[in-house]
């Protein structure tokens, strides 16, 4: 799905060739501060590399206008934006922001199943935790159903138990949908657990781990 030639990125990362397949789940590993969400910015042009070029789909994303590849390929930041209204405005945002049909109740409350919320869909989202919160930007993005999902440290306001069963039926989610999920996270065990691909960033370089799941 991503292929990356001699990617750099200041001081930051220095990449000389990474892939990332479609359809699988990649987790991204490393220590605070290696560059673990800059790798992730890069992947929808949220941030440019100083040099090198980053293909989506065999095309240089250079030359795809920025709003469509965001549409294909969403990213949920370490802190979820809540917009003004309902739990059910706040899963209907992306569709409304990409000029795609919504979704009707029935499907947004099968969402909030798969991302553990029992929350009425007229609750009003200031009201929620920031746990919470964090749960309704990642029904967000089932509910567009992307092409590749980005995800950095989705799971960071949850607890471990909550994050095991939020994780494991999002990616189950990703998978029936056909949506590649590409995520950072601070947890070893859970990357290692759930990846069909493990790259680890330290220093600047991108390792491709093996012993992962097939």
């Amino acid at each position: 799905m991503f292929a990356l030639h001699h990617v750099q990125v200041g001081t930051i990362l220095d990449i000389p060739q990474l892939r990332i397949p479609a359809g699988k789940v990649t987790c991204i590993v490393g220590r605070s501060g290696a560059g673990k969400s800059t790798l992730l910015k890069l992947l929808n042009r949220m941030i440019s590399p100083d040099r090198g070029d980053i293909l989506f789909q065999d095309t240089s994303i250079s030359q795809i206008d920025p709003v469509e590849l965001r549409r294909q390929v969403v990213m949920l930041p370490q802190t979820p934006v809540m917009f003004d209204g309902t739990v059910r405005d706040n899963l209907l945002v992306g569709l409304r922001f990409s000029d795609r049909p919504d979704v009707d109740d029935a499907s947004l409350k099968r969402i909030l199943e798969v991302v553990d919320l029992r929350k009425n869909l007229d609750q009003d989202a200031s009201s929620l935790s920031g746990g919470e919160k964090q749960r309704v930007a990642l029904g967000r993005i089932l509910a567009m159903q992307p092409v590749a999902a980005l995800l950095d440290e989705p799971s960071s306001a949850l607890d471990a138990g909550t994050e095991r069963v939020v994780i494991e039926r999002l990616i189950a989610a990703a998978r029936e949908r056909g949506i590649t999920i590409i995520m950072v996270t601070h947890s070893r065990s859970l990357a290692e657990q759930t990846a069909d691909h493990l790259i680890e960033v330290d220093n600047g370089r991108c390792v491709e781990l093996t012993g992962v799941q097939p």
